[in-house]
């Protein structure tokens, strides 16, 4: 063993574990560290500002399951990347974030941007520490990335002196870390399969992290054995086929009334691998908290999250992963009761979502996502962030294929360009869409530049209605005729895109939007298709006036 400094072991550790890319905004307290990934196998985005960064690794969480890296600086770096480890965190996504820090003989001084990680960090992240000794880096690294993703996987933060760094130290590397499943009982699975052999409404809600494509598709087994309708919780549409006969719909914001309805009056509910938060359980309106009406069956990794807000029946410490291939198991009852329950609940979800609402103005969104519909491949990836626009994608795009969606359950805004940017670079060979409103592409709109500097060739549509839609609708809602701090006045997208040497396209109608998306996918550049929506045509249901004037009339 050679003797190395803090950054060279950091860096090898990384390699040991199977990093595939470290996403940064560099600062000189680890340039030790930045100088070891000089030499090393490991490539390296350069990102503009450190929330993006932070995404673009949470984004890369999502799609493979393993940890995304994330390094930034100390002091304002660590608190721009603070919004992307609070997504990773209610997004249950594996990520560590590595933070250059103050010399270790300064602590307690208020050196220069000095932060105390723990206390700032503490309540986000599933463990903080400080490598205080060059010989621990492997140690940490090893806890940081099993931590990371076990039980209810989220971020970990490691703080790095920068003098640690620097430090040197001759210290083995442990194996590579190996992720560490947890399996239901057989007792479990017995109980699971005499609840399903005596329930007459069941359905099955998908949703967290801990998937993989074999667990959908062992899952989709069970579905068809049962004829089991099932439903998607909150943007996790991509665990299962939607125009699979058994798809009942997602469980979000905007829910088919029907799938409402149908799980409300459900006798069993089986939930895999989600919690049922705000959003998918409509306020916590779906179930009553904390003894559901339904028999609740709760498959969860983080034995925590089991009876934390609902009180199951049965409860299943198990990562989805494990309990779909147990589930291979069971066997449906020789009549199934509920026949036909799915087919209907398919249909239901086809009348919803096939749905072409007319909206205001000349371009219509139904026919945007209509074209998208009939070209985009099956493993075409989609990203988003938070806002009204958003529901266009939610709603009428079929998921297809698990790995194809990235979006913040958290609603945070600026999302869906650095996770795009993270996706194109991870998956070259699929095709890459973000969906982002003016407000929401605003937040992170500097990583466009990262995507043209790594030649990630995503295609950004650009929903521009000129304000803050949701908050907008919302004030509407509450404070009708009373606008305030909602208006947005907006660049050219189309012409910044251009100014970076990229793909930029102007979609005033309809008619516009095929043309402009095949040109920007032969350009073989990054692209921009700026989307002039008309303000009037804030949801897909309502516009603005009629929510004015429905909210003037209740007062």
């Amino acid at each position: 063993m050679d003797r190395k400094t803090g950054g060279e072991l950091l860096v090898g550790a990384l390699e040991r574990h199977g990093a595939e890319r470290v996403f940064c905004v560099p600062g000189e307290s680890y340039l030790a560290v930045l100088d070891a990934l000089y030499d090393a196998s490991i490539p390296v985005t350069v990102c503009r500002q450190e929330g993006g960064a932070a995404m673009m690794a949470d984004a890369y969480g999502k799609l493979t399951g393993k940890p995304g890296i994330c390094m930034v600086t100390r002091g304002p770096g660590a608190t721009n990347a603070s919004a992307g480890v609070h997504i990773a965190a209610q997004d249950s996504t594996p990520m560590i974030l590595f933070i250059g820090q103050i010399e270790r003989g300064m602590r307690e001084r208020e050196a220069f941007q000095e932060i105390d990680y723990r206390q700032m960090f503490g309540g986000i992240a599933k463990w903080v520490a400080e490598i205080d000794q060059a010989d621990r880096v492997p140690e940490m690294l090893s806890r940081a990335f099993h931590v990371a993703t076990s039980g209810r996987p989220g971020p970990v933060v490691l703080a790095l002196p920068e003098d640690m760094l620097v430090e040197t130290a001759t210290v083995a590397q442990p194996p590579a870390w190996e992720q560490v499943e947890t399996y239901p009982g057989l007792t479990q699975m017995a109980d699971l399969q005499k609840r399903l052999w005596a329930a007459e409404r069941p359905i099955a809600i998908l949703g967290g992290s801990r998937w993989s494509e074999g667990a959908v598709e062992a899952f989709t087994r069970l579905s068809e054995r049962f004829d089991l309708p099932v439903a998607c919780s909150f943007r996790r549409q991509m665990l299962f086929d939607n125009l699979h006969p058994n798809y009942a719909g997602d469980v979000g914001i905007g829910i088919n009334p029907k799938l409402l309805a149908r799980i409300k009056a459900s006798d069993l509910v089986l939930l895999v691998g989600g919690r049922l938060s705000e959003m998918p359980s409509q306020s916590y309106s779906l179930m009553e908290i904390p003894s559901p009406d339904q028999t609740l069956v709760h498959v969860h990794p983080d034995p925590e999250e089991l009876g934390r807000v609902y009180r199951a029946d049965l409860s299943i410490n198990a990562s989805p992963t494990a309990f779909c291939k147990a589930a291979e198991g069971l066997q449906p009852p020789n009549e199934i009761r509920w026949a036909g329950a799915a087919e209907n609940a398919h249909q239901d979800y086809l009348d919803w979502s096939g749905a072409r609402p007319e909206i205001p103005g000349r371009l219509q969104m139904s026919g945007v996502m209509d074209w998208l519909e009939k070209n985009l491949p099956e493993d075409a990836i989609c990203t988003n962030g938070a806002g009204n626009y958003a529901t266009w994608l939610h709603r009428f795009h079929r998921f297809r294929r698990y790995g194809t969606q990235a979006a913040p359950t958290s609603g945070s805004m600026g999302y869906g360009l650095p996770a795009a940017v993270a996706a194109k670079l991870m998956f070259p060979q699929n095709e890459v869409v973000c969906f982002a409103g003016d407000g929401c592409l605003q937040m992170t709109m500097q990583e466009f530049g990262t995507a043209c500097q790594d030649g990630a060739n995503i295609i950004v549509l650009a929903i521009d209605n000129g304000m803050y839609g949701t908050i907008r609708m919302h004030q509407e809602k509450t404070y009708p005729g009373r606008p305030s701090a909602t208006r947005l006045v907006n660049p050219d997208f189309a012409a910044l895109a251009e100014s970076y040497g990229a793909f930029g396209a102007r979609v005033e109608t309809t008619a516009e939007f095929g043309p402009a998306f095949a040109a920007a996918r032969a350009s073989g550049k990054p692209a921009i298709l700026h989307l002039m929506l008309d303000p009037e045509a804030i949801t897909p249901a309502a516009t603005l006036s009629q929510l004015r004037r429905a909210a003037e009339a209740d007062r």
